[in-house]
């Protein structure tokens, strides 16, 4: 996501042992264990319980606003977070003068730069309980990569292993499209008036990759073809 929407503050109150419990039905848990994010009607945020489920404690704050949760940036250390339901797959954008294969199919991952790991891995993979698939650092790239995996899309957390660690907050970096061919896609944007790099290998075995240079709103995006999805 590439901006923080405009919300309704919706803070979830700290609660004492004597606090009633929301009905089972009304809970929604992010993940199996606590210290998740939890939504209840609408209050939500991420909680600790103590023993016996008492002493509920307040971790930041979720936001309604239309149809999506927004998660406040203290809770996600900087970077714009919202939750969307949906109950229906959307239907796929129509082809306008133009194959499949030029198409954009997906978004094939999202990289947020963090200057502290194990806190993104507490909060990705602890409190939103995304996969975390793959761990990996590369000193001749001057970076530890963490890689999580959310349905088809993965989340890519890119530490800078010469700055070391820090409590800055994290930041959206980047995002990665998907397309069935990259040299067909790469002349369709051309051809629509969009600025793109000629393309070459990605770092994944068997993948190519161009950059958008223009028409990005300011994000740095890349589309990327040779596989159909991530592992």
């Amino acid at each position: 996501m590439c901006r923080l929407f405009p919300v309704l503050l919706l803070v979830l109150a700290a609660c004492s042992p004597q606090a009633a419990k929301p009905p089972a039905e009304q809970l929604i848990y992010a993940g199996g264990s606590r210290d998740r994010l939890c939504l209840a009607g609408e209050r939500g945020g991420f909680i600790v319980y103590g023993e016996g489920d008492a002493n509920c404690m307040a971790r930041g704050r979720v936001d309604r606003t239309g149809d999506r949760l927004v998660l406040s940036t203290a809770a996600t250390h900087g970077v714009p977070i919202a939750l969307v339901e949906r109950n229906a797959v959307p239907a796929p954008s129509p082809l306008l003068k133009s194959s499949e294969a030029a198409s954009i199919a997906a978004l094939d991952h999202v990289v947020v730069r963090s200057p502290h790991p194990e806190r993104a891995i507490a909060f990705y993979a602890g409190r939103l309980g995304l996969d975390l698939r793959l761990d990996r650092s590369n000193p001749a790239w001057g970076s530890r990569l963490l890689f999580f995996r959310c349905g088809d899309l993965v989340v890519e957390i890119a530490h800078d292993l010469n700055k070391g660690v820090s409590d800055a907050p994290d930041q959206l970096w980047g995002l990665s499209w998907r397309t069935p061919d990259v040299a067909k896609a790469n002349e369709r944007l051309k051809k629509a008036g969009v600025e793109v790099s000629e393309p070459r290998d990605g770092r994944r075995p068997g993948t190519q990759v161009f950059t958008v240079q223009s028409h990005n709103a300011n994000v740095p995006t890349i589309v990327i073809g040779g596989r159909e999805h991530w592992p």
